[in-house]
């Protein structure tokens, strides 16, 4: 079935799958949880995980991550928030790059011409790990997108589930907080949490700004097209016909 295993077909099955996950998220309104809490009676490792997964099924379906932060320390508070939140962000980033290495990769990657897309394509494939975590330590590209991104780089599985484990940290930690100390915003935690938030989105701002070259060398970026040379007759080789 050769058909079934062009990198078309598949770069058609993504999309109909995202575009089934963005409904399914529609139709069933994941922020719901914000109000209703955890199912009573459900121990608090199991409402963990089973939150976890549901966060990483929402991540995948491009759910902004913040409303998921605040509902996990709104649901759990901070510790157990994080964990869930973490969990949730790390699975959901492994189904994304998964779903693009195997279904969208071939496809898209002779698209990767201009001169920002091989830029961004050369660091995350050369430096993985370095390259995400600045992606997930400063924020500013949405999560999915960046995951769907790196899936048709060349990076790595291990650097990639890495720097995101280790990146999102303090972001999330800090949603988290906020989420658990929301019904006083007046409260210290609260007020450094979401202080967090807006100096950490500053300074994203900022550190895009300067660092911009890096994915704009100078120059275009790529070789002119030129035709080739045509051969010349010279006038000594015309002369010694004579």
């Amino acid at each position: 079935m050769p058909l079934l295993l062009s990198p078309w077909t598949r770069l058609s099955l993504l999309v109909v799958l995202l575009v089934a996950a963005g409904a399914g998220v529609l139709l069933y309104e994941p922020q719901r949880i914000l109000s209703e809490g955890r199912p009573p009676g459900l121990p608090v490792g199991a409402a963990v995980l089973l939150f976890a997964a549901v966060y990483g099924l929402c991540t995948a379906a491009f759910v902004p991550r913040p409303l998921l932060n605040l509902a996990a320390g709104a649901v759990f508070g901070s510790q157990f928030g994080l964990v869930a939140a973490v969990g949730g962000t790390v699975l959901g980033a492994a189904i994304a790059f998964g779903l693009g290495r195997m279904l969208g990769q071939e496809a898209l990657r002779p698209f990767l011409r201009g001169r920002w897309l091989r830029a961004a394509d050369g660091q995350l494939s050369r430096h993985g790990f370095r390259s995400m975590l600045a992606v997930r330590i400063f924020p500013g590209v949405p999560f999915a997108v960046a995951n769907y991104c790196a899936s048709v780089s060349r990076c790595g599985w291990l650097p990639f589930l890495l720097a995101t484990a280790i990146g999102t940290v303090p972001n999330t930690a800090a949603y988290v907080i906020a989420g658990a100390s929301a019904s006083s915003p007046g409260s210290p935690a609260f007020l450094v949490s979401f202080g967090f938030i807006a100096v950490s989105a500053v300074v994203a701002g900022a550190v895009a700004w300067r660092k911009r070259h890096r994915l704009a060398p100078a120059g275009t970026g790529e070789a002119p097209y030129e035709p080739a040379p045509r051969p010349v007759a010279s006038g000594a080789a015309h002369g010694s016909g004579v």
